[in-house]
């Protein structure tokens, strides 16, 4: 490629970007607003257009010509006239259709400047049960209430509705930010990227702000952000998490951070049921009925307080059920904090209509070059079968032979090698399955934390791990989320969730937050090889092969010369 015209746009809508171009940072930072990143290994980088990716360059006001002649600008063949057409009508898409308030009055309306378009709506089966009256050739009132279903149902047939009719304040809860923090006398001030990521999400209190997505890497501090969003909208806040460890975390980091005295700050799970200005609930609870005819016994709590902001936590993880009832809570601000909008139910497009569009994106390696990541290394260590084990592999169904290549004995020698290796490192060793762990135990010694440990002895643990008390530590996927152990440095994953690309990116993520000193973490992924797990280890890495993590491929004689020293 020329280093002028580092691009190639694809005709199946892929971009492959130079990153040894001059220009690269400023081609990368324009890309993100438009294509998602697919891959970004040492030396092209590969992007595609999609429907959502092009929405969320309109939501944030961008052109189709704008894009166009950026692609021309810096393409060095041709841009595919297919992909010149998807650009422009999926842009111009966005916003075709638009939700406004009436000043002054209760009423919602639907809106087009194209009457063909009203029309079309107006005739949409899906739609017409929440329509109220036919105003005019471009105006439908709609009922408030079913502001979301409507969304969700016209961005089914390609509109994405631009919905302009803003929010209600939610009750005023006043706080401040510390100018000092509990931890330490260094002054609290927010980073750069976190202060972009607020003012993109708040948009100066405008209607096009207050719902949408921040992405960041796990251990940049995701919660700081939800706490300056809070502070910039001074209203009672429900926050939802993925478990009662993470309310906790989340509630430390409030009382570090703000003067949000302890009695406001209420949780909301299986050990609590407090309703404070601020409350921090969990998924679980929010999903839990009786029997799948039962309704959802806590969906209350999103209707009993007049909230002024809802922060979803690891937003990819929304259970379906909460994207659901969020069509019905279009009125209170929203935002989705992750790392990965990845998932695997595919409804990235329910999260982009209900929840709202990517706001802010910074890529992970980006993050790392600044030392506001540790720098991770990442090894796949690939062993065999012992031959009592293989033959049982060989005779048993497809369904079981992952779990017999996931459990291979072999592993435990490995384990306990590494934590040699790296014998004064913060080691934590996490697995799928129980019977594994519970072995694990046996075998080591060391302290294990399951979905079955008591919350107050997963506390006591998790307190003596960060003051170096313990050392290592072998804990279940209940720490694949939200565990702030920030001096963790090395992950060794003995078994995982199938093909899971949001699981590998969540434990890397547990030992990516900045160190003191070498500022380095290990990231080890021990692999049956030949096997069933083999061929899942290649759909669990993709995401951070994608952001541009390397696995080191060793088996066990290249893995006996490593040193790291």
């Amino acid at each position: 490629m020329n280093s002028d015209t580092p691009l190639i746009v694809q005709g199946d809508g892929t971009i492959l970007l130079d990153v040894s171009t001059k220009h690269f940072e400023e081609i990368r930072n324009f890309m993100l607003a438009f294509a998602e990143l697919i891959k970004s290994p040492e030396y092209i980088h590969t992007y595609r257009i999609t429907l959502v990716s092009l929405w969320n360059a309109a939501s944030l006001n961008y052109k189709a010509q704008d894009i166009i002649s950026f692609l021309k600008k810096y393409s060095s063949y041709e841009i595919p006239k297919n992909i010149v057409k998807q650009i422009e009508s999926s842009v111009e898409k966005y916003g075709k259709i638009k939700i406004i308030k009436q000043d002054n009055t209760e009423q919602y309306l639907l809106i087009s400047d194209d009457k063909n378009i009203i029309d079309e709506v107006y005739h949409f089966k899906p739609i017409q049960k929440y329509i109220k009256k036919y105003v005019d050739k471009n105006t439908i009132e709609i009922d408030p209430v079913y502001r979301g279903h409507i969304k969700l149902a016209l961005i089914n047939i390609g509109y994405p509705v631009q919905d302009l009719a803003g929010y209600k304040v939610g009750e005023e809860y006043k706080f401040n930010m510390r100018s000092n923090t509990l931890r330490d006398n260094n002054a609290f001030s927010l980073r750069d990227y976190q202060k972009n990521s607020v003012e993109a999400f708040y948009a100066n209190g405008r209607p096009e702000g207050g719902a949408g997505v921040i992405l960041l890497p796990c251990g940049t501090g995701k919660t700081v952000v939800g706490i300056a969003t809070m502070h910039k909208i001074q209203a009672k806040t429900l926050i939802i998490v993925t478990g009662v460890t993470a309310c906790r975390q989340w509630r430390d980091e409030i009382l570090d951070k703000t003067d949000i005295p302890k009695e406001d700050i209420g949780e909301y799970n299986g050990l609590n049921k407090e309703i404070k200005p601020i409350t921090i609930a969990t998924y679980k609870i929010l999903t839990y009925r009786k029997n799948k005819e039962a309704p959802f016994s806590h969906f209350d709590v999103f209707f009993k307080e007049n909230w002024g902001l809802i922060i979803y936590d690891e937003v990819h993880l929304l259970p379906a059920p909460i994207i659901k009832l969020t069509s019905e809570i279009q009125s209170m601000r929203r935002l989705g904090l992750t790392a990965t909008l990845v998932r695997e139910d595919g409804l990235e497009k329910d999260v982009f209509c209900l929840i709202g569009p990517k706001k802010f994106d910074m890529p992970w390696k980006e993050l790392e070059e600044k030392k506001y990541i540790a720098e991770a290394y990442c090894y796949d260590i690939r062993i065999p079968l012992n031959n009592e084990q293989r033959n049982d592999y060989i005779i048993a169904r497809d369904s079981v032979k992952f779990r017999i290549a996931s459990e291979n004995v072999v592993k435990y020698k490995i384990v306990k090698e590494i934590i040699e290796k790296l014998k004064d490192k913060n080691i934590l060793i996490i697995g799928q399955y129980l019977s594994q762990l519970n072995e694990m135990k046996k075998i080591t010694g060391y302290p294990i934390i399951t979905g079955k440990t008591p919350q107050s002895e997963r506390d006591n643990i998790y307190k003596k791990f960060k003051t170096g008390e313990i050392k290592t530590l072998i804990v279940s996927k209940v720490a694949n989320l939200a565990v702030d152990l920030p001096d963790a440095n090395v992950l060794i994953q003995i078994s995982g969730t199938f093909g899971s690309r949001q699981e590998e990116a969540q434990r890397l993520g547990r030992v990516l937050r900045p160190k003191k000193g070498e500022n380095k973490s290990y990231f080890f992924t021990i692999i049956t090889s030949d096997s069933k797990e083999e061929d899942f280890s290649h759909k669990r890495q993709l995401f951070l092969t994608e952001q541009g993590y390397n696995y080191e491929l060793l088996d066990e004689v290249s893995f006996e010369s490593l040193s790291f020293d």
